[in-house]
C-alpha cells in the first residue's frame, strides 16, 4: 500500500514538476523513438529495459496530447498490459500495445502518446531514507496508421511545401503538410545569398517540430532580417520510423521567393 501510495504521489508530481531539469537519471529506457501502429494489426509489442542498478516500479497509459494527464483523466481507444509492474535490474518487460477498434480517420495518422512513470524502490538504507527520490516521466509518440494511405511514408517528406513569410520577428518559413503523415522534423535551415538560416529553438514546445497530418505551421528565422535577393532552398531533416536521421532539400513556393 506504501508503494501504491507513492506511485500515485509521483503521478501527481509530474504535472508539475520540470522533471528533466533536475540531476537525477531514469534507469528504465525506451526501445525505440516511436511506436508505429498499423490499425490492421491486433496489437503491438513495445520493450523496456531497466538499466540502473536497482528494481524500479513502472506505471504506462495513453493520452492524446495532455501533458498533465493521468491514468485516471486519459482517454484514448488503447488497451496497455501490463498497466502497473515491477523490472528488476538489467531485465526486460514487454508492453502489449491493443487498438480497441474505436472509429478513427482512415484517410490520415492519428497520434497518441505513451506515457511511461518510473518510481525508484523505497530505500533501505538508513543514509539515503532522508534523500528525496525523483520519479521520471517519458512520453512517446504513437502513430495510429491506416492501412490503405496512398502512398508510402517515405514520400511524405518531399511532399511539405515551404514558403517565406513576414512575421514580427524578422521571417519565418511556413510550411504546409499535405500528406496523411505525421512528419517529425528534426532541424530545418534557410540556404540564401551565401548564408544559413536555422529555424528557432523552441523549449516550451516539444512538439515544436512535429508537422501534423495536414496540416501548416510556421518556423520562425530570427536572423533574418531581408528578403533574400538570390535563389534560396531549404534543408531539413526528418526522422523516419526507426529513428534515422534523413537529409532532404527543397524550394520556396514561387509566391514566396519575390
Amino acid at each position: 500500500m506504501k508503494r501504491m501510495a507513492r506511485l500515485a504521489l509521483a503521478i501527481c508530481a509530474c504535472g508539475f514538476l520540470s522533471l528533466p531539469t533536475l540531476p537525477s537519471h531514469a534507469g528504465v529506457i525506451i526501445h525505440g523513438t516511436r511506436v508505429i501502429y498499423p490499425a490492421q494489426q491486433q496489437e503491438v509489442t513495445v520493450r523496456l529495459e531497466n538499466k540502473g542498478p536497482r528494481p524500479a516500479l513502472v506505471q504506462t497509459w495513453l493520452d492524446t496530447g495532455d501533458r498533465q494527464s493521468t491514468p485516471a483523466t486519459a482517454q484514448t481507444p488503447f488497451t496497455l498490459s501490463p498497466p502497473i509492474f515491477r523490472i528488476e535490474p538489467h531485465q526486460q518487460q514487454a508492453l502489449r500495445l491493443r487498438y480497441s477498434g474505436e472509429p478513427l480517420p482512415t484517410d490520415r495518422e492519428s497520434l497518441f502518446w505513451l506515457n511511461v512513470l518510473e518510481v525508484p524502490p523505497l530505500s533501505t538504507d538508513a543514509a539515503q531514507q532522508n534523500q528525496i527520490e525523483l520519479s521520471f516521466r517519458t512520453r512517446l509518440r504513437v502513430f495510429l496508421r491506416p492501412q490503405a494511405l496512398p502512398y508510402p511514408v517515405g514520400d511524405a517528406p518531399a511532399k511539405l511545401q515551404w514558403k517565406l513569410v513576414a512575421h514580427e520577428q524578422g521571417f519565418a518559413l511556413q510550411a504546409s503538410n499535405p500528406t496523411p503523415y505525421h512528419i517529425s522534423l528534426a532541424s530545418i535551415d534557410l540556404l540564401s545569398d551565401s548564408k544559413r538560416f536555422s529555424k528557432a529553438p523552441n523549449k516550451a514546445a516539444d512538439d515544436s517540430l512535429l508537422m501534423p497530418a495536414g496540416g501548416v505551421k510556421l518556423f520562425v528565422l530570427p536572423l533574418l532580417r531581408n528578403r533574400p535577393n538570390g535563389e534560396s532552398k531549404i534543408e531539413f531533416t526528418t526522422v523516419s520510423d526507426f529513428g534515422a536521421r534523413v537529409r532532404h532539400s527543397a524550394g520556396l513556393t514561387p509566391s514566396s521567393a519575390g
